[in-house]
Formats: C-alpha cells, sequence, structure tokens
C-alpha cells in the first residue's frame, strides 16, 4: 500500500470516529458525567465518614424524659459484629421506651482502626466523668455482651467504677458458641496474618451468608442488610477483623470474679441460627454465676432469631421492662424517681 492509500484510510477512520462522536448524544454525555460526579462525592463522604471514625466514641441519643428523671444514670450498648454506629443509635431508640425507665441512652462507637478494648475504656469512663454518672446500665448486643464484661471489669478495676446490670443479648459465651466456625477462623488467620479484607469481598460475602440463612430473614432484610455493608457509613474491613479475632481469643474465665455486685441476665432465642443458644446459656451461667440473675427469658418469635432488637422491638422490650422491674424496682412513687 503505497502512502496516498494509507493517508486516505487514516482519514476515512478519522470521519467515521467524528461521525460516531456526533451520534454520541448530550443526554449519554449528561448522564455518564452526572454518575462520575456522584461517584467522586461517594469517595469524598466515605474518606470523610472514615475519618471521622479513627477512634472509638460515645454517641449519645436524647430521650427528654430520660434525661430529666436519670441525668446521673445512663445505659451503655455495646453493638454486636458488623454493627454500625448508625446501627447501634438505631438499636437504642427501638428500645427507648424500655431502657429509659432507668437511665439515658449512649452507645459505643467502635474505631475502625479496630477494636481496641483500652480505648473503649477510656472513651466511658470519660463520658462517665463528663456527665457526672453514678449509675451505669450495659447492654451486650450479640458479641457486644462480651465486650461489655470486659470493660465491666476494667472500670471497677481500674477506676472503682462498678457497673449496675450487664444485659447479654444472645451473646456467645467463648468462640465454640459461633456456629459457623469454618468462616470464623478463616477470617481470624487472614487478619492475624496481616491480610486486609476489601470492602467489596466483604459485601459479597455479607450477600452470600444472608442468601443461606434466608429463613431468617424476608428478602428486602437480605437486600438492605448486604448493601449496608458496601455504605461509607459500614464498619470497615479491618473492625470487623478485628472483632473476630476478639471472639476467637475471648476467655471469660479471666473475668470471672472481678465483676462485684454487678448484676446479669442473658436473653436468647432457641431458633438462633448465629449462636448456640444452649452452649452459651450455661456458659454465662456457669462462669458468672455468682452474678447471674435471669436466663429463663426468650426472644421467641422474633427474626431473625439471633440479637434484633431492632426488627424486634416489641419482642424485646416487654423482657426489657420485665428485668429492670425485677432487678432494679423503683420506689412508691413510679418511673420519675431515680434510683443511683
Amino acid at each position: 500500500m503505497d502512502f496516498r492509500s494509507e493517508h486516505t484510510d487514516w482519514a476515512a477512520r478519522l470521519l467515521r470516529q467524528a461521525g460516531d462522536l456526533n451520534r454520541f448524544s448530550r443526554r449519554k454525555f449528561l448522564v455518564g458525567t452526572a454518575a462520575s460526579g456522584v461517584l467522586a462525592a461517594d469517595m469524598l463522604f466515605t474518606q470523610r465518614v472514615q475519618g471521622q471514625r479513627r477512634s472509638s466514641r460515645i454517641l449519645p441519643v436524647t430521650d427528654d424524659f430520660a434525661d430529666k428523671y436519670h441525668p446521673h444514670a445512663s445505659w451503655f450498648l455495646f453493638p454486636g459484629y458488623k454493627t454500625s454506629w448508625e446501627e447501634a443509635q438505631w438499636i437504642l431508640n427501638s428500645l427507648r421506651g424500655a431502657l429509659n425507665r432507668r437511665g439515658r441512652l449512649a452507645a459505643v462507637g467502635y474505631s475502625n482502626l479496630g477494636l481496641d478494648i483500652d480505648e473503649v475504656v477510656i472513651a466511658v469512663i470519660e463520658y462517665v466523668r463528663a456527665h457526672k454518672l453514678t449509675t451505669l446500665y450495659f447492654y451486650g448486643h450479640s458479641f457486644g455482651g462480651m465486650v461489655a464484661t470486659q470493660v465491666a471489669a476494667r472500670l471497677r478495676e481500674l477506676h472503682g467504677v462498678e457497673v449496675a446490670f450487664i444485659l447479654l443479648d444472645s451473646s456467645p459465651h467463648n468462640r465454640a458458641d459461633v456456629l459457623d466456625q469454618s468462616w470464623f477462623d478463616g477470617v481470624v488467620f487472614l487478619y492475624e496474618s496481616g491480610f486486609r479484607v476489601p470492602s467489596v469481598i466483604r459485601g459479597s460475602y455479607e450477600l452470600g451468608e444472608r442468601i443461606v440463612h434466608k429463613n431468617e430473614r424476608t428478602w428486602r432484610q437480605i437486600l438492605d442488610q448486604a448493601m449496608a455493608q458496601l455504605t461509607p457509613i459500614a464498619p470497615s474491613s479491618v473492625l470487623i477483623q478485628s472483632e473476630s479475632a476478639y471472639i476467637y481469643h475471648f476467655a471469660p474465665a479471666r473475668f470471672a470474679g472481678k465483676l462485684g455486685n454487678s448484676r446479669m441476665a442473658f436473653i436468647g432465642n432457641p431458633q438462633d441460627q448465629t449462636v448456640r443458644y444452649t452452649t452459651a446459656k450455661a456458659g454465662w451461667q456457669a462462669t458468672f454465676a455468682a452474678n447471674m440473675e435471669s436466663t429463663e427469658l426468650q426472644t421467641e418469635g422474633a427474626r431473625p432469631a439471633h440479637a434484633s432488637p431492632g426488627w424486634n422491638p416489641f419482642v424485646y422490650r416487654p423482657l426489657v421492662v420485665e428485668l429492670q422491674d425485677r432487678l432494679f424496682p423503683l420506689p412508691r412513687g413510679g418511673s420519675r424517681v431515680t434510683i443511683y
């Protein structure tokens, strides 16, 4: 092919490309530009949110009644595995009508850099001192019951602050109570080997896990919960892996006899597909026999069966009220009087 023919072919290709570009509609261009803008904004928002969650924080939930009549008493919610800051506050709001009868409301927000018990203890004691709290109630949501127990022991040991009550909601007593052992072991192995799971892979696993346990959730709940793991406000992969390692190594016997007069109660569901109900209940009862006041109450009818007060407030609220009235009865005069 001579130079003139090659030049002609090149000019023809250029004209075709120009024609294709001309046929590319303004609408498509604007849609593409908008999509790019949304992606950029999402990345910036994600970066900002993740940057704000580099340390553990106490997240108060305002309740006018509790704030007025129980100014020096507070519930602290210790969130469960994979629970975001927003979901922890949602759980508190779901239980508000029961919890506010004895104290104000606050949740612990774990750092996205990883679960650090020392940091959690510092956040709690600083909040206690800043708000002049004299009565503490802990709500351990799923694995949060493990954290609540250790934090209570550390508060008493290091600061002389005793927790009045620890409510364990479907909390595993140790790693053997976790039903999905094969996945659990794998996550811990990867974490302790220095491997950090990318968010997209984690989100794909979340969807698969929830489909496997479809009997516990509606399809809408499966989609909502799986997508929640890919949002900017979701717990980081590092936090989730560190939570797995914490559960894996948790040894409750270390804290037996170190809770003083703290009273405890365990609630759960025999249909739980995440934590083995019978062994978890028996384990907590045996290890903390001196503190355990109740293990018989069940969250019967809750779906999913595992630690779901946010989805089933009408199942959980009566149980929380019953425990409070039984263990911390109010003096004559009603709930407007605070006990310290």
